[in-house]
């Protein structure tokens, strides 16, 4: 009985080979509203002073909280698997998304 409820609960997941190759992200800009969180992936150049996100994700509460555990526990067991992940500090980025508000 157990074993058909497994199947039950399966999700067949499609990947298609651009996705597959993934976009590559070297800074995260998160925002949230009461209703969700918006993440910003963004690939950013040494020295350059344009960036472009790449990608954006809108999560629900509850799923960016899902997220952070999900990361959590992946970086967890990576630690465990390859050592500690350093974390180097840098200089604060000044952001400037489009123009500015005028009252």
């Amino acid at each position: 009985m157990a074993e058909k409820e497994n199947k039950q609960k399966q999700i067949n997941i499609e990947l298609d080979e651009k996705m597959a190759e993934g976009i590559y992200s070297n800074l995260a800009i998160i925002n949230h509203s009461v209703s969700e969180f918006v993440v910003d992936f963004i690939s950013m150049m040494p020295g350059a002073p344009k960036a472009k996100v790449k990608s954006r994700i809108v999560l629900t509460p509850q799923h960016a909280k899902k997220f952070l555990k999900a990361l959590n526990d992946n970086v967890h067991r990576f630690e465990k698997a390859h050592g500690t992940i350093k974390d180097y500090e840098q200089p604060p980025i000044p952001l400037n998304f489009g123009p500015t508000g005028e009252a």
